[in-house]
């Protein structure tokens, strides 16, 4: 199944136009034409079928006929991770969450974090085409970048299950251990140098439980996916 993101498909019989560079795709490379079906999803938990009334490839109009739920992941998994040196590590990380599972993404700026500016429309349209590819029906909400003080100091204390996973000396549970299956999970990961001592210390004070991904020394991105897995894996 080939499936295509419209943020504004709702309800059955509702008519739908594709920007210019999507209906170029669906009528000159696809070769779809009018009567011909195509699978959408809105984002927000639902398959849509439709069929094409016109494969015009600089505006092509869809109707819906079908609209279906997709079952939500039993848990909610929000990770706020630094953005990494080479942003192409970063995107690897946003494409592969979101075909694991993910709900929610918040850059965050750390005291060792070398690069401090991302791009949301570039991440934003890397996380539709992979739950596109991934066939799901959810696009993970992606946050603006925020610093790593301001984040933590903004979270209700004890709203979720709350994980700093860092490389520092000190005392760590392995994050599988601990991990309550169906359950929303909060996890920071940090940059390339790691968290600062002052920010595990803050994090800690604001009820984040310290934990280890394992005894490698991971890449921020890798240890991203570690993380990721880990929470699909406790709720199969």
């Amino acid at each position: 199944m080939q499936l295509f993101y419209h943020p504004e498909a709702k309800e059955i019989n509702q008519e739908l136009a594709f920007d210019r560079e999507e209906s170029r795709h669906i009528v000159k490379v696809l070769r779809k034409s009018t009567g011909d079906r195509l699978n959408i999803t809105n984002g927000l938990g639902f398959f849509l079928t439709s069929e094409i009334v016109s494969a015009n490839h600089n505006k092509c109009v869809v109707k819906i006929t079908e609209k279906n739920p997709q079952q939500p992941l039993p848990y909610q998994l929000h990770l706020a991770v630094a953005p990494t040196k080479l942003n192409d590590r970063y995107e690897w990380f946003l494409e592969k969450a979101t075909e694991i599972g993910i709900t929610e993404i918040t850059p965050l700026i750390c005291n060792h974090s070398e690069r401090t500016k991302i791009k949301p429309e570039r991440y934003e349209k890397i996380l539709q085409s992979a739950m596109k590819q991934s066939l799901k029906a959810y696009l993970p909400k992606l946050n603006p970048a925020v610093s790593f003080s301001e984040f933590v100091k903004s979270l209700p204390k004890n709203s979720t299950q709350k994980y700093l996973a860092h490389c520092a000396e000190g005392e760590k549970k392995s994050l599988k251990d601990v991990l309550q299956p169906k359950q929303d999970v909060l996890i920071l990961i940090g940059p390339e140098g790691d968290f600062a001592s002052s920010e595990i210390e803050l994090a800690i004070e604001n009820n984040f439980r310290a934990v280890s991904l394992g005894e490698s020394r991971l890449r921020t991105e890798t240890a991203a996916i570690v993380a990721c897995h880990s929470v699909a894996f406790v709720n199969e």
